[in-house]
């Protein structure tokens, strides 16, 4: 059994929480660039830590004065925007607990989350959330206030806040210690019901003043990030708070599509992402090369970046040739890629899924040093994360302080910390399943080496054990097929079958620029696409390169492409981009089933039948 411990370099006291972090950071220097709004597109206003935190005081008089009690939970619904961080502080401020709802909920979802966590009020962005919540709003009694943020809610809360006195607010704001109820995040629910995760202050203070500690070049004052992802999960809920605290100005970006000019504008020094983003970055990159004409440029640059990263981990380093193509590349490719991404960016965190090898090196040797994390909403996000002095390419790096690592009898990565959820709202069976004495068992699976830095490996419930007996993870198959740039989505399916197989599904946003790139004219539909000779040939190749690294029985035998993309909106992804792979079986069980039978089929296609 493998255990790694971190000891904790930072202990808070007992009186402290989330709101103490914020007032630190101003008493050091108030008028510190703290926030940023967008005005407009490419245009940033500065808002000052001292003028942040004296709005983040006047909204929680008007929570206060509005009835909100101290331990009441207020859900939120909004896409990611400076008003979701204003609103998060000030319930905290007025002794409240916030329960985030994902900005892409259905009503139904909606209901579930205010209902199950006794929410007395929510806050919605705009009055199309609002027209959602009357159809749930007759089965949601204890819910007494809706404020929306777009339009004068916020403002006729501020000044209905004027009664109450700052002596009531610094009372409110102690009411709440370390061991108090921060937040209900509820799990993305890739089965069953989501679960209400009880994450206390503490977790969020002890993580941040030690990543602060361990991580001082990423995370420090003039440092900068456009937040992107959604701050309902708990990913960006914490980097939001740990910002504030390390005195790093945030810019809000809604709308993921956006976030190439956001940069572009923002300068950030550091970037927060889920693997996907990267390999969108570049697919994206490699697809524009390619269409003007230097896609031969491109491929040489990257090889030649993967190549001079992986030499910084040999005793010799890379060699004087390898350094002069580095420099090269760099100033015909790597440095444009910088000045895509603002020109500023050092750093970058990747969570929420393995990242890879390949593009970890190749994103190191154009200037951005990627620090892969391993989290989950119960852990408040990050367990482990790699140091920028410190890291393993492929791996999820090592402990923070005051965290520990331990992987069971059956290879399952069991944590242990103070940021570890409390319990699961009113789900005494569930808390109860998921520990083990002192130790959170995550259902992952993973291996630690000797000095500590985690790998994953795959998911215990989503292990495939074929017909033949071979177990096989889906994720150490599915990742790199990701990389691809005309694959969006990868299922591996097989279990209780003779051999192992993938449903794919296509990118739409990449599609069109491939299709040009291969001398392909005419515009087809990702229904169309899928019978297209080319792209079977290109689908088939890049799964032969994944069979490489897999014996027989782990190899890919066939595989079918759907006619749409997993997304969120389909109901097979999670909003945390998460396959939903009960909907997947379940919805295209007739693909599966002619994969499996014993005559041929023209939506399934054997790999090899395409050759170049």
């Amino acid at each position: 059994m493998q255990v790694f411990e971190v000891p904790s370099m930072v202990n808070s006291p007992d009186h402290y929480n989330i709101t103490d972090l914020l007032i630190n950071r101003v008493a050091v220097n108030p008028q510190l660039p703290l926030m940023s709004k967008q005005t407009s597109p490419g245009v940033w206003e500065d808002v000052l830590a001292g003028d942040y935190l004296a709005e983040v005081k006047a909204l929680a008089k008007g929570f206060i004065a509005s009835g909100i009690e101290p331990g009441q939970r207020v859900g939120i619904m909004s896409h990611t925007r400076y008003e979701w961080a204003l609103c998060d502080f000030a319930l905290w401020f007025a002794g409240a607990c916030s329960v985030p709802i994902y900005e892409s909920s259905a009503p139904s979802q909606m209901e579930w989350n205010l209902s199950d966590s006794g929410s007395i009020a929510v806050i919605l962005e705009n009055k199309a959330m609002a027209e959602s919540f009357k159809f749930i709003e007759g089965s949601l009694p204890a819910v007494k206030n809706v404020w929306i943020i777009e339009g004068s809610d916020l403002s006729d809360l501020v000044d209905r806040g004027t009664s109450i006195s700052d002596e009531i607010l610094e009372a409110r704001r102690k009411s709440a210690g370390l061991d108090s109820l921060a937040t209900i995040i509820y799990t993305s629910g890739t089965t069953g019901r989501p679960k209400g995760c009880e994450l206390l202050h503490r977790g969020f203070v002890d993580l941040c003043e030690n990543a602060q500690a361990v991580l001082p070049e990423v995370v420090c004052p003039g440092g900068s990030t456009v937040l992107f992802l959604p701050m309902a999960h708990v990913f960006a809920r914490f980097v939001s708070v740990l910002c504030a605290a390390a005195g790093v100005q945030v810019g809000h970006q809604p709308d993921a599509k956006n976030v190439a000019p956001a940069m572009q504008s923002f300068h950030p020094t550091f970037l927060l992402a889920v693997p996907r983003v990267f390999e969108k970055v570049y697919n994206s990159a490699e697809q524009r090369a390619e269409s003007g004409g230097k896609g031969n440029i491109f491929r040489k640059a990257a090889e030649t970046a993967i190549a001079w990263s992986e030499a910084l981990d040999t005793p010799k380093g890379p060699s004087l040739i390898l350094n002069i193509k580095h420099k090269l590349f760099d100033v015909l490719v790597y440095k444009k890629l910088r000045a895509a991404m603002g020109g500023r960016v050092k750093y970058a965190i990747s969570g929420g899924g393995p990242l890879g090898t390949r593009l970890g090196h190749f994103y190191r040797a154009i200037g951005l040093i990627v620090l892969e994390g391993y989290g989950l909403t119960e852990s408040t996000a990050p367990v482990t994360i790699g140091r920028p002095g410190n890291l393993k390419i492929g791996k999820v790096g090592f402990p923070l302080p005051g965290c520990a690592v331990r992987i069971a009898e059956d290879g399952e990565i069991l944590l242990k910390g103070s940021n570890i959820l409390k319990s699961y709202w009113q789900n005494a069976d569930a808390t109860k399943s998921t520990f083990d004495g002192e130790w959170f068992k995550t259902g992952d699976i993973g291996v630690l080496d000797e000095d500590g830095f985690l790998a994953i490996t795959g998911r215990k419930k989503e292990l495939i054990i074929t017909a033949g007996g071979k177990n096989v993870a889906p994720a150490l198959l599915e990742d790199p097929l990701r990389a691809n740039p005309l694959i969006s989505q990868a299922v591996v399916i097989g279990d209780a079958k003779p051999f192992v197989s993938v449903l794919l599904s296509l990118d739409e946003e990449m599609l069109p620029m491939w299709l040009e790139n291969n001398g392909i004219k005419e515009k087809l539909s990702l229904d169309q696409a899928r019978t297209n000779t080319a792209v079977l040939t290109e689908v088939s190749r890049a799964i032969e390169e994944v069979n490489k690294h897999f014996s027989q029985a782990e190899s890919i035998r066939k595989f079918a492409i759907l006619p749409e993309d997993l997304t969120e909106k389909s109901g097979h992804l999670t909003p945390s981009l998460k396959i939903k792979r009960g909907a997947v079986n379940d919805d295209y069980a007739h693909l599966v089933e002619d994969i499996y039978a014993d005559s041929a089929k023209s939506t399934c296609h054997n790999i090899g039948d395409y050759k170049i």
